[in-house]
């Protein structure tokens, strides 16, 4: 099947940021770009009748709008409109298991209190088996051409533990499409004996955060292999894993997280760095699923 990026389509502006973000997203890599608009009840398609009277009318607009404006900034990219009478969220999956991305708005959330409000992009991240892509209203699609150092890299949070090659796979086709730095990242908290009464013990720390860098350095080797162009770089922070993704996404064009496909509860769920990331990055946030 042809490579296609699929993105929800409601009209926010949410969704239509995300619409440029995955058209250009498209462009770069030669895929197919389909626009998706679902609503559960729609109208039986009338034989012949004016459009200002067709209860699919603004559905059909939508799209539409949509389709022309992103034809007119990508001439060369192929753009389809899919029109589908079902639930947002399952329309939305069943999309994404046909995808080889699906790119959904996303409002992001600043308070602590309004943390545990969901949206779409949230379920649909936490179920699908392909990645999931919320973009906020207003992202730059691409870095300026004079940005410093960092700004507008591909930014890969790591575990260290258990397999990674999902996220490295799309982390590196990512930052080779784009033509752009990779930083791999990985936090976590110092333990207890690097701690001495009056602060840090800044030699346990530096043994701590060199074991971490050799681990860093070894995970990408095969990827290094294959994307030869590619920079890469680390970044290791001694705090939360979610304070430390956090903080290197801070000029990333793209941040890159994982989502375990199998959990030992039984619902589908994100992970704290993968929710903190999608409440809180001011960057597009991709969602990879990995055993």
């Amino acid at each position: 099947m042809e490579p296609v990026i699929t993105v929800g389509l409601d009209g926010s502006p949410e969704s239509l940021s995300a619409a440029r973000w995955a058209a250009d997203e498209a462009e770069r890599r030669k895929f197919t770009l389909r626009l998706l608009h679902a609503w559960p009840m729609p109208a039986p398609e009338p034989a012949k009748v004016l459009s200002e009277i067709d209860q699919n009318h603004w559905a059909k607009r939508l799209v539409h709008n949509a389709q022309s404006e992103l034809r007119r900034l990508h001439p060369g990219l192929a753009v389809v409109g899919n029109l589908v009478a079902d639930e947002t969220q399952e329309a939305l999956l069943h999309a994404a298991s046909e995808s080889s991305m699906t790119v959904l708005g996303s409002r992001g959330l600043e308070l602590v209190e309004s943390y545990f409000l969901g949206g779409i992009s949230m379920p649909v991240a936490a179920h699908a088996e392909r990645p999931v892509v919320p973009v906020r209203a207003g992202t730059r699609t691409e870095a300026p051409p004079a940005a410093p150092e960092g700004q507008g890299d591909v930014v890969v949070a790591l575990k260290l533990h258990g397999p990674c090659d999902d996220l490295l796979a799309f982390a590196f086709a990512t930052a080779a499409a784009r033509n752009v730095p990779l930083r791999t990242v990985h936090g976590q908290s110092l333990p207890v004996h690097a701690y001495v009464p009056w602060g840090v013990d800044h030699e346990v720390a530096d043994d701590i955060t060199q074991g971490v860098r050799k681990q860093l350095d070894r995970a990408p080797h095969p990827w290094r292999e294959k994307y030869p162009r590619v920079e890469v770089t680390d970044g290791i922070g001694s705090e939360s894993p979610a304070r430390t993704v956090l903080r290197s996404a801070g000029s990333a064009g793209l941040l890159v997280v994982g989502r375990r496909r199998h959990h030992r509860v039984p619902a589908p769920r994100l992970g704290p760095v993968a929710q903190a990331a999608i409440h809180h990055a001011r960057c597009p946030v991709a969602v990879v699923p990995h055993d």
